[in-house]
């Protein structure tokens, strides 16, 4: 197991670049309960509630957290406006739409071509400025980072990582295996070719990234290359239906040399980000019953979420103890056990 904790002075310091504390004046501080939204839709599968209210208990912080179901990029201003308004996360279809809407977009979100998260700082005349960043890519780097030894890291950075899928949670993972973990080749696994040719093309434009992306559209191409290290699934817990879909799955299966379906020595890891309907899906079990070290999408998840309380906040040593991670790993799992 790692010994790894979020680095959040470094978080904070890189949102200070936008302005000053939210809570500038300090008298302003716990004056009053503030409200954090979720605004998106659909959000009836959501767990982001019981998430983010379990971090404001665990952290004292006197905040709320609602989700609020629409597709107007609109709302998002609206609430923003109200004096008691801390921040707010946004998920489909809003997450790129509302880029437009904010003072200042940060270089990850903006890489990414994405924002699912708006934090408040405030500019020099003191007035609220509003701040969208994307912290999915947190999310999948302290999946990694939380879970996984130094130096296996630092073995994976030298090998091609895997990311399956072609949405945004693709191009998250693209950020954050290159700019966090250090790997180098990337390859990209996905049913729609065009989908992929975006991916390439987009973050062709983002200064300092050098990884070289390469689309595996042919079992034999995969059957050619070297097997990748760090893992990514990126896509919905469904048997494949169409040609594309299966051949997709075939390509993976050849990459991580699995094709076999016997058991392999020395895999690597994969992060799972699919954990609904639940987390032991398809592709887990698939990876785990070949010997590749899975980490479940809750992860990614709950800290994507902590990422999003820490600038919300502005505090979160209390996310270094391991107690209150294994109170939310509880909750969460304790949730998705409900469901099913």
């Amino acid at each position: 197991m790692s010994e790894h904790t979020l680095d959040t002075e470094a978080l904070l310091r890189d949102s200070y670049k936008y302005g000053t504390s939210f809570f500038s004046p300090v008298s302003q501080k716990n004056t009053q309960t503030l409200k954090t939204y979720l605004l998106g839709s659909p959000l009836r599968n959501s767990l982001a509630p019981l998430l983010n209210n379990t971090l404001f208990s665990l952290s004292g912080a006197a905040c709320t957290y609602e989700a609020i179901e629409t597709d107007n990029s609109e709302k998002l201003i609206e609430l923003l406006a109200k004096p008691d308004s801390l921040g707010t996360a946004v998920t489909m279809p809003l997450k790129v739409r509302s880029m437009d809407l904010v003072d200042a977009v940060t270089d990850e979100a903006r890489s990414i071509g994405a924002i699912n998260t708006v934090f408040i700082r405030r500019g020099g005349n003191g007035r609220p400025r509003l701040i969208g960043t994307n912290t999915d890519c947190i999310g999948v780097k302290e999946s990694f980072l939380q879970n996984v030894d130094a130096k296996d890291l630092a073995f994976g950075s030298t090998q091609p990582g895997l990311i399956i899928g072609g949405g945004g949670a693709c191009r998250s993972a693209v950020y954050a295996l290159y700019f966090f973990l250090g790997v180098k080749t990337i390859y990209l696994v996905n049913r729609l070719k065009e989908e992929v040719d975006d991916i390439i093309e987009s973050f062709r434009r983002v200064p300092d990234f050098k990884a070289d992306l390469r689309f595996v559209d042919t079992v034999e191409s995969a059957a050619e290359l070297s097997r990748p290290y760090l893992v990514v699934g990126t896509v919905p817990d469904r048997e494949p239906e169409t040609e594309a879909e299966i051949l997709a799955k075939q390509i993976v299966e050849t990459l991580m040399g699995c094709e076999a379906g016997g058991m392999q020595k020395s895999q690597g890891v994969v992060l799972e980000m699919c954990y609904h309907p639940r987390v032991h899906t398809s592709f887990y079990q698939f990876a785990d019953r070949n010997g590749w070290r899975v980490i479940p999408g809750t992860e990614a998840m709950i800290w994507q979420g902590v990422a999003q309380h820490i600038l919300w906040t502005e505090k979160g040593e209390v996310f270094k103890q391991e107690s209150t991670l294994s109170t939310i790993r509880a909750e969460i799992r304790d949730a998705l056990m409900r469901r099913n």
